[in-house]
């Protein structure tokens, strides 16, 4: 989150759905899917599935890994009371590199061949209804009831945090948790480019091999010379973008085929994504955990998560059908985004009285009522009309509504 997926929302947050795959289109602008008859598409069901565990590995990790000191009745860190079981969910915070590969492959199946302003309805329509309950959830948590958690942000962050655009804004999370929206945020301004520009399989190809290139060529080119390169972090995010783009690769083999070139995109951006993932998750996990792993311990665990997503969309288990997998998908968001300071919470109100195992057990189906609780009564009935309203009122604007990918 940490996000990213959005996870995600995936779309990486409970839109998985399979395309199926028609001729081999090489660069230019596809017929416009719109005049096509609307059909029932089958979710992606495993994807769905492999969200929610992502998003499982994010929330065990804050809870029995992180040192948030909130187990036992002395304020016992996490890996002290889950000595076992910490071992390893100390790298359970991989699972946001997981929704930002999910994401880069959703995203661009669900953007595809619509206009900008359909584009932009779909992500305020899917993101924002349970965003702002969220944020105005977490802030009662943290300014009313619990306010010892919040003594680090102020009353008047909130509303830049309704925004979604708080990173950008200077203005510090309510929930940590949320750094991952931004980051998810700033991919989808670039795939809202492409709906300006005119989305073709040669331009999705050319940008998820230049986008992760480019962006670490400047970094490291500009940090080795001593230059600024907050900028390049903002524009290209060279830490998180070759998880995206490999997404995206995943994406073209998914819907048009395999090619050679496609195939070597993918492995660049794995290769990079991982190492990349290594880079930063490392020293965190040493930091926030204790737990000191090896390098290249988490370059093997990126890599497999990117194999986990390539045999979800390019084998047969692409259209396995399982039960329960499209509730999965659309509890996801909803966890990740009030699982962390809603747990922790309730984990230091019930661990100096019950078991730790009856604590997790409780916290965790708590958070997947009030998960189930925000899809429904917020999700489902706001979601759609917002989106439409989005749509439209986007739509009126010519550079936004006329065009199409």
């Amino acid at each position: 989150m940490v996000a990213t997926t959005e996870l995600p929302r995936v779309e990486p947050r409970g839109e998985a759905q399979v395309e199926p795959a028609g001729r081999r289109i090489r660069g230019t602008t596809p017929a416009a899917p719109a005049a096509a008859p609307v059909t029932a598409r089958p979710r992606l069901a495993l994807l769905d599935g492999l969200r929610l565990l992502a998003a499982l590995a994010v929330v065990l990790f804050h809870w029995t890994a992180w040192h948030h000191g909130h187990w036992g009745r002395h304020g016992d860190p996490a890996a002290g009371a889950w000595p076992w079981l910490s071992q390893f969910s100390s790298v359970g915070a991989l699972g946001v590199q997981l929704f930002f590969i999910i994401s880069g492959f959703v995203i661009l199946l669900s953007s595809y061949g619509k206009s900008p302003a359909r584009f932009i309805g779909s992500r305020v329509g899917r993101l924002y209804p349970a965003y702002w309950v969220a944020v105005l959830a977490t802030a009662t948590l943290i300014f009313v009831i619990w306010p010892e958690m919040g003594s680090q942000r102020s009353p008047s962050d909130i509303p830049a945090n309704l925004t979604m655009f708080q990173g950008g804004l200077g203005v510090g999370h309510l929930d940590g948790v949320y750094w991952t929206l931004w980051v998810e945020m700033k991919f989808y301004l670039w795939i809202l480019a492409f709906t300006l520009i005119g989305m073709t399989v040669r331009r999705v190809q050319a940008f998820v091999l230049a986008w992760p290139l480019l962006g670490n060529g400047l970094y490291f080119g500009l940090g080795t010379a001593g230059l600024p390169v907050s900028w390049v972090e903002h524009v290209f995010f060279p830490q998180y973008s070759a998880l995206f783009a490999g997404g995206m690769a995943l994406f073209l083999l998914f819907k048009f085929g395999h090619t050679p070139l496609r195939w070597s995109a993918l492995l660049l951006n794995v290769a990079i994504g991982s190492l990349w993932s290594a880079r930063v998750q490392q020293p965190e996990t040493a930091k926030l955990t204790g737990y000191d792993y090896p390098f290249w311990g988490f370059v093997v665990i990126a890599a497999v998560l990117f194999a986990l997503v390539a045999v979800t969309v390019l084998t047969p288990l692409a259209r396995l059908k399982v039960p329960g997998m499209t509730l999965a998908g659309q509890l996801t968001y909803p966890v990740y985004l009030l699982h962390q300071l809603w747990g922790w919470w309730l984990i230091m109100l019930l661990s100096p009285h019950l078991p730790r195992q009856a604590v997790l057990a409780v916290a965790l189906a708590a958070v997947l009522g009030a998960a189930w609780l925000l899809h429904r009564w917020v999700e489902r009935p706001l979601g759609p009309g917002l989106q439409r309203a989005v749509t439209a009122g986007v739509g009126r604007w010519p550079v936004l509504g006329d065009r199409r990918l």
